[in-house]
This record gives structure tokens, sequence and C-alpha cells, in this order.
């Protein structure tokens, strides 16, 4: 086969596969949430700058209806990986929320209105074990930091918790997941973050964005 005939083949074949990939975000989970949240295409509908979104600060969730855990972040990545529509969050090695990551398959990261700062603020200074340990004996709340906030948790139809306060909600199936390892680092920019760094060195964890909604 010559060569311009193998690239038009091999183009042909990549248009049929990709239609069917990058559409299982659009036919999973629910076309609406509790509190006004509307499904949406993340490859179409996502406007935020990517390189700011995180910066804004989001807050990631993962758990059951059992228990359930979440924090505020500022490291992440988003854009697409194995032809699938991606999120990319950091996780460090002594944080509450690692050990919710690590047992979950789905994991979601929320956006809220900046008059709700106190809640980001609020996760990301308070420990869910400190909640988990000041508890009245016999409470059945799944996630006592978001019920010191009064916010109000609800699961998407994969189980995955959200807080119905949240202005966007993004939900993941976990694809990939390990720790940094040292040994890779190519630069002085993470020697330098992880040498007098006490939350210990993170883990990444990239996920399928299988369902978006925003109010």
């Amino acid at each position: 086969m010559k060569k311009s005939g193998f690239i038009t083949a091999f183009l042909a074949i990549f248009m049929m596969v990709m239609p069917s990939q990058m559409s299982a975000q659009e036919e999973s989970g629910e076309d609406q949430l509790s509190n006004g949240l509307q499904k949406f295409n993340v490859i179409e509908d996502f406007t935020d700058n990517g390189f700011q979104w995180f910066r804004d600060a989001q807050l990631l969730c993962a758990g059951n209806k059992e228990k359930s855990n979440a924090m505020t972040i500022g490291w992440g990545g988003i854009g697409t990986l194995w032809q699938r529509p991606a999120l990319t969050v950091y996780v460090a090695e002594q944080r509450y929320t690692k050990e919710f990551m690590d047992d979950s398959e789905y994991f979601t990261v929320m956006s809220f209105d900046v008059k709700d700062s106190k809640v980001l603020n609020y996760m990301g200074t308070k420990s869910g074990r400190d909640a988990d340990r000041l508890a009245t004996s016999g409470d059945a709340c799944p996630d006592k930091k978001a019920q010191a906030l009064g916010l109000h948790t609800a699961y998407t139809a994969n189980g995955t918790p959200y807080y119905t306060e949240a202005t966007m909600v993004i939900e993941c199936k976990i694809m990939y997941a390990a720790p940094f390892d040292p040994q890779n680092f190519k630069s002085d920019v993470p020697k330098n973050m992880y040498a007098n760094f006490p939350a210990g060195i993170h883990s990444m964890y990239i996920g399928e964005v299988v369902n978006a909604w925003k109010k």
C-alpha cells in the first residue's frame, strides 16, 4: 500500500473510532441533578481557562453513601488523554481524602460561587479526620465537614458524592493512579517543592470525564 493510501485508511479508521470513544460523557448519567444542575458536554461547552481554573480553587470529593470526604485543590490538569476527555488531580500522601480516592472508582470536582468562598477556605484548612473525631456518637452523616458547613450531600447515578450547592460538578472515573517517583524528577522545581513538604509526596489521579453538570 502506498504511503498516501495508508494515511487515508488510518484517518478513516480514526474518525470512525473517535465518535464512539468521545461520546461516553454524552451518553451516561442523569440530564439533571439536584438544585438546578444541568448536564453539559465538557468538550463543547467548557468555557473556563484551563490554566486558570484550578488556580481559582476547586473542590475534590470521593467516597460513597456510607462515608465521604472533600478537600480544596489548586493543582490539576484538564484536556484529552487516550482519546478521552480527562481531568487530573493531585493528592498528597497525608491528606485524608487520599484514602477515599484510593478506595473509589469515581470522584467529583466541583466549582462554587465566589460568595461561597468560605466553603473552599474551610475545606482547605480543616481535616476530615478532625471532623470525624469530634462528631457525636451515632451521627450518621457521611461527611462531617460538609455537615459543619451546612452543605447538602447528594449522589450521582454512579454513587459519587457531590454537594448540591456547587455551581458545577464534573464526575470522573479513575483511569490511572500513582504517586510521583522522586527518581524521575528532572528539574529542581519538584525537588525543592518536596524538600520541606510535610504532607508528603503527591499521587496523580487521571480521571475520564463521564458526566458534567452546571447551573
